[in-house]
């Protein structure tokens, strides 16, 4: 399975300046299995340990002498570590978080080791007493597959190259192609284990099952991790964001997860899902200008969970009307295809916005900013009528409105549609 986060760790190996690595993501999205592919083609070896089922590691770590790790690596491993040739892996490093303090004296003191560590809810806070190595470690984020990637999931190796030509106008005569695909991703998400079981069968079936298993695994990791006082809420909140999506109106209100429910009940239990990579938290912006951040108001959000596949499972939505019909475009209120782009512009790690007016029903779907600022609207069809992108631009003609739909690639005057297939790697080029 190719992944496109895999250049990155090209460029971190090869960068003269490397730290240790932390590879970031949420349970499941495939970290392990990439350090490892990584691992294998890159190196002459690879030093790999489970820290949750090495026994008496913790022990290991009774100081930070690198060179007395290094041996103890090896003798857990039993590979001859090298400097610059072997790959040290440190899987599941949120069992003993003092093992991730000890990447700021392999960056100091032993740089020549590449070590890089993965594991789930690296940035909670949850082992006080525990530093994290500010400042002396690479960090790198992995997302579900993104559409992209699952095209060559699927060896759709033409699709994919086609769409690198950039040439929109014309890509319009595969759209029949592109939205059949699309209808794909759309139920089987971009979970590896799915996506993989999707690539080898087609069984969509066990696609569902899969999805439904991963549900199940999250359940138990917040029983595991969570701390006992949020623990309520979290499952309350993580229940509640399917209902949310549903709405016309996205933004989360809490008294949809509990009549009379308030902020200062529910923030942590949030904050925890953000943090553990489940959820994804979409703040408002008051204005639409440069610079973004000046403008966020945080007592104002979207939450979308991490996969587009999972909520589909979660919302049990049928195989049927996600790929023979057009439900899962046109009905549900667009939350699968706001899910979708949301979704989008995450695995390109866009800081992602939205927009609305007190007291007016103007509201922007969502807004970015690259050097210009790009307001966006989504259709999960093709009706094509763009009033709050109008109104905004009218306002500020410096915008770049974009619109992202199930209709062909057309530029006007003040803004350009772009089909919801080509999205991704048309805001990879954009300015």
């Amino acid at each position: 399975m190719e992944r496109l986060a895999y250049k990155k760790l090209l460029g971190w190996k090869n960068n003269k300046n490397r730290k240790p690595l932390i590879l970031n993501g949420a349970r499941q999205v495939g970290k392990t299995w990439l350090l490892k592919d990584f691992g294998e083609k890159e190196y002459e070896s690879i030093a790999y340990i489970n820290c949750d089922e090495t026994k008496d590691l913790k022990a290991v770590f009774s100081d930070f002498n690198t060179d007395r790790l290094i041996r103890a690596f090896s003798a857990i491993s039993g590979v001859n570590i090298k400097p610059e040739n072997t790959l040290i892996i440190l899987d599941e490093i949120q069992i003993i978080p003092i093992g991730l303090t000890s990447l700021k004296y392999f960056c100091e003191n032993a740089p020549e080791y590449h070590i890089a560590v993965a594991g789930s809810l690296l940035g909670i806070g949850l082992h006080e007493g525990t530093g994290f190595p500010v400042g002396k470690v690479d960090q790198i984020n992995l997302y579900p597959l993104s559409f992209k990637e699952f095209l060559l999931a699927l060896k759709k190796d033409q699709i994919y190259n086609a769409i690198q030509t950039h040439k929109w106008e014309e890509l319009s005569s595969l759209s029949s192609i592109f939205i059949d695909l699309l209808r794909q991703y759309y139920y089987v998400g971009g979970m590896p284990a799915v996506v993989q079981a999707y690539a080898t069968n087609h069984d969509i079936f066990e696609v569902r099952n899969i999805q439904s298993q991963i549900l199940s695994d999250y359940r138990l990791d917040f029983s595991k991790h969570v701390p006992k006082d949020i623990l309520p809420k979290v499952n309350m909140v993580w229940d509640s964001i399917p209902a949310q999506l549903a709405k016309e109106n996205k933004k989360f209100i809490y008294s949809k997860i509990r009549k009379g429910a308030r902020a200062k009940e529910f923030e942590n239990a949030i904050q925890w899902l953000v943090d553990a990579g489940l959820v994804y938290k979409v703040l408002r912006v008051s204005k639409v200008e440069k610079p973004l951040k000046f403008y966020e108001d945080f007592d104002s959000f979207k939450l979308f969970i991490l996969d587009l596949g999972l909520l589909g499972a979660m919302t049990e939505v049928d195989a049927k009307d996600v790929l023979v019909n057009n439900n899962a475009f046109t009905e549900y209120k667009g939350s699968f295809t706001e899910q979708y782009v949301l979704q989008e512009l995450q695995s390109l790690e866009k800081k992602v916005y939205y927009h609305s007016k007190e007291h007016s029903e103007l509201e922007l779907d969502f807004v970015i900013q690259n050097y210009n600022v790009y307001p966006i609207e989504v259709k999960a069809e093709e009706n094509l009528k763009s009033k709050s992108l109008r109104t905004i631009y009218s306002e500020n003609n410096q915008l770049k409105p974009v619109r992202f739909s199930m209709a062909d690639y057309k530029e006007k005057d003040w803004m350009v549609n772009v089909p919801l297939y080509l999205l991704a790697e048309w805001i990879e080029q954009a300015e």
